[in-house]
């Protein structure tokens, strides 16, 4: 019998399955996850409005008319207006902008000083990680809004101090998570490989371990973006965070307590934008982890 022609066709779709890269294939996975995607899609929204803040906010963050203060919800304010008689729409929409750059910042800041000592940890090893996984046991033993009180009232109140404080606090979780990652990659053939034809540690380190650590690196600092807004909120809230006239949401919290019965949309509407944006950043990092198994090939 002759033999069969193999299918051409079939052999080129199983070549380009095979040749995907891992990242497109965590990116469909992704798209696949609808409770993830409409937690980025809550996350883009905010991120549009901070962009736009300047266009899209109806007037200034510090006009102020007593003669309106403390007006509900009407067409003229929609949010309805503070004690000052500022509108609390574009207030929360300038907010927005705040918010996302201190959980940005804060979280660059504390994932690159976190991954750099977790990877020395792990990769080094014996005293050197035994004093890095000390100092590490040593900030999470404390509760991380005392901490990040603590260094606030070190460093003096302010936004930048806050964000600096909020950085410090997320150091360990980063830095105890990248050690664990490392202490499994070090193992692998490709590492072994660099190190018996004398490929130099720090070439090591940045160029193979460092890359194949990025996934719960991503999904980490997703995670972290949320309780850093949390927590900048709640600075904000204690007045050791941003300062009046700052439109920051925890601030605008703080401002509203003696108005949660006369006027308890002062309070309302900046809490559920804190809520919203929590949310959202929270159901896109649990689906990007979703997507980014570790058992994922690499």
């Amino acid at each position: 019998m002759a033999e069969l022609a193999p299918n051409t066709g079939d052999v080129k779709q199983n070549v380009q399955e095979e040749t995907i890269s891992p990242w497109r294939e965590a990116w469909r996975s992704f798209r696949k996850n609808k409770i993830a995607l409409v937690g980025l899609g809550i996350v883009l929204f905010f991120v549009i409005i901070a962009v736009c803040a300047p266009v899209i906010a109806p007037q200034g963050i510090n006009e102020q008319d007593l003669s309106k203060r403390l007006q509900a919800p009407s067409g003229e304010h929609w949010l309805g207006t503070d004690d000052f008689g500022r509108d609390i729409l574009s207030r929360i929409i300038h907010g927005a902008r705040i918010s996302l750059w201190v959980g940005f910042f804060a979280v660059v800041g504390s994932a690159a000083v976190g991954s750099l000592l977790g990877i020395v940890a792990g990769y080094y090893g014996r005293w050197v990680d035994t004093i890095i996984s000390r100092i590490f046991d040593i900030m999470l033993a404390f509760p991380s809004i005392l901490l990040a009180i603590a260094v606030v009232a070190a460093l003096g109140p302010s936004l930048r101090n806050a964000l600096i404080a909020i950085a410090i606090i997320n150091v360990p979780n980063f830095g105890r998570l990248i050690r664990s990652r490392v202490l499994s990659v070090k193992q692998e053939e490709y590492v072994m490989a660099a190190k018996a034809i004398g490929m130099k540690d720090k070439r090591i380190l940045f160029s193979h371990i460092l890359p194949n650590s990025m996934a719960p690196i991503i999904v980490q600092g997703t995670l972290a973006i949320a309780t850093a807004i949390i927590e900048a909120a709640a600075l904000g809230f204690l007045g050791l965070g941003a300062q009046a006239p700052t439109p920051e949401w925890g601030k605008m919290l703080s401002d509203a307590r003696s108005f949660l019965l006369q006027a308890p949309w002062t309070m309302i509407f900046p809490g559920l934008a804190i809520m919203l944006t929590v949310l959202g950043f929270n159901l896109m990092g649990d689906g990007l982890r979703d997507a980014l198994d570790p058992k994922m090939k690499n």
